[in-house]
């Protein structure tokens, strides 16, 4: 009998250790995974390739970077909705892809809200509405005279999906100025930005990070940058705003995990990243990647962030009668 009780002592103890090793594993331990949904040359796939390397020194694992476009970052989010929440698989996206997507498209089958984990915002500013630099206008005023004195539907904008940044600022110019100017989506702004720069689309909203360089080389012309806060790069160029035309919301982009996926975790990366936001020697970095603003936010608030913009971006679809895919 004695035996067999110090048996049991002797396989409860090991089991408890083995539990105890296990929960005190170091973590991480096995490379990250981060999936991107904006394909390459994007203004996303640009700002994600600022991060690896940083992440990587600090937590002693690579990022490996996977891209997934296509369907205004819906097959991104689905990839990273299905993977596990041990916080090695982690989506980077645009984060205005995330939020106006349950409002443009039907049945989708995940829920920001609930299914994934804000881990922290990166970057805010606007898109710039741009168009060839052969268009005879310089701002928004003269834009607008110019498609009104077009036919109906005469002239298109390149954008990245219905329901893309690109998409709703253009709407929402539309709906305030009267004019008529017909969609054409592509899968990137990449691509749509060359199709306006060989005069398939007139005008476009990229980000600012995508268009910057095209403009200061005079291939294409900006006319206004929605948004907040200017583009310190471009300060001749005035926000919409200034121009009467209302432009309140702020492109960013943001990278997220599963839901339940370990407080710790998310914690943990929302702290590293915000030290890289923050660091003196990535200022300059930032600027030409078009941000005018790189707010500092807890996890938390990120997630509140998200939460309103969902709201925020549900009643602009309604308010202009948007309907889902």
């Amino acid at each position: 009998m004695a035996k067999k009780v110090l048996a049991a002592l002797a396989l409860a103890s090991l089991l408890l250790w083995q539990a105890t090793a296990f929960a005190q594993a170091p973590w991480p331990d096995t490379p990250f995974r981060m999936i991107v949904w904006g394909g390459a040359g994007s203004a996303t796939d640009a700002v994600a390739r600022v991060c690896p390397d940083a992440l990587a020194k600090k937590f002693g694992q690579p990022f490996v970077i996977g891209g997934k476009a296509g369907a205004n970052g819906l097959m991104g989010t689905e990839a990273a909705v299905k993977s596990p929440n041990d916080g090695y698989t982690l989506l980077f996206t645009y984060a205005g892809a995330q939020v106006v997507n349950p409002s443009l498209i039907d049945k989708i089958p995940v829920d920001v809200c609930k299914d994934f984990a804000g881990i922290a915002q990166i970057g805010g500013g606007g898109n710039l509405l741009v168009v060839p630099s052969s268009t005879p206008v310089k701002d928004m005023k003269e834009f607008m005279a110019f498609v009104k004195s077009k036919t109906a539907d005469e002239l298109s904008y390149g954008c990245w999906g219905n329901g893309s940044g690109g998409y709703l600022g253009m709407e929402a110019i539309k709906q305030q100025a009267g004019i008529k100017v017909k969609p054409i989506p592509y899968k990137t702004s990449a691509a749509a930005n060359q199709d306006l720069l060989v005069g398939h689309v007139q005008a476009s909203l990229p980000a600012v990070a995508l268009a910057l360089p095209l403009v200061q080389s005079g291939r294409m012309k900006a006319l206004a940058c929605s948004g907040t806060v200017p583009v310190r790069r471009l300060p001749q160029v005035e926000s919409m705003t200034a121009q009467d035309v209302t432009s309140g919301n702020n492109a960013c982009c943001a990278m997220f995990a599963r839901a339940g996926t370990p407080v710790a975790i998310v914690n943990s990366l929302n702290a590293e990243i915000n030290r890289l936001i923050q660091a003196p020697e990535m200022a300059e970095r930032w600027n030409t990647l078009g941000f005018s603003d790189m707010p500092i936010k807890t996890s938390e608030q990120f997630a509140d962030q998200v939460r309103r913009d969902v709201r925020d971006y549900a009643a602009i679809a309604k308010a202009g009668n948007i309907k889902p895919d």
